[in-house]
């Protein structure tokens, strides 16, 4: 088995923690990063992502477990999933997707109090030995301009039509 470091991650979890919870200051108006608010779910850009497009999911409601939700709240939170996959395919045109939450601390939740998926789009040759030997992350397009090219298309975002 090949391990691979992430060095970086360390200093994120080990740093202080901001006041309140970003997801919950994701649904003001003003809030940076955040693609979409609906009624029940919100969407926003990670603010320290793996990649371009790593995308964070959240109901609106500040809750910690699956169990927390009603049958209703679940299919439209992934609903909301499975549309921010396709608006990603459409827009990156990503080889594959990581999708996945993380129950708890101990699980690698890094905001274990509201819970969230992660998507994380992956094409063909985006890992490389930089981040190993060299402690660095390579995100080609800055955080702004995959924003600027997102945000359209999740203004376009109903949960209320059929899928295709």
């Amino acid at each position: 088995m090949k391990t691979m470091w992430a060095p970086w991650r360390m200093e994120y979890i080990l740093a202080e923690k901001e006041d309140g919870c970003i997801f919950c200051d994701a649904l003001s108006a003003d809030a940076e990063l955040t693609l979409f608010r609906g009624p029940d779910t919100l969407v926003m850009m990670n603010k320290f992502p793996y990649i371009n497009g790593h995308l964070l999911v959240a109901p609106v409601r500040h809750l910690s477990g699956l169990d927390q939700l009603d049958k209703h709240k679940m299919g439209e939170l992934l609903a909301t999933v499975d549309r921010s996959v396709e608006i990603l395919k459409r827009v990156m045109c990503p080889d594959g997707f990581n999708v996945g939450l993380n129950l708890g601390k101990v699980a690698g939740a890094g905001v274990e109090e509201h819970l969230h998926f992660h998507i994380v789009p992956r094409w063909f040759g985006d890992t490389n030995a930089l981040t190993v030997f060299a402690d660095v992350r390579v995100i080609p397009e800055h955080l702004k301009a995959t924003y600027d090219n997102l945000k359209p298309q999740f203004s376009k975002l109903d949960l209320g039509r059929p899928k295709n």
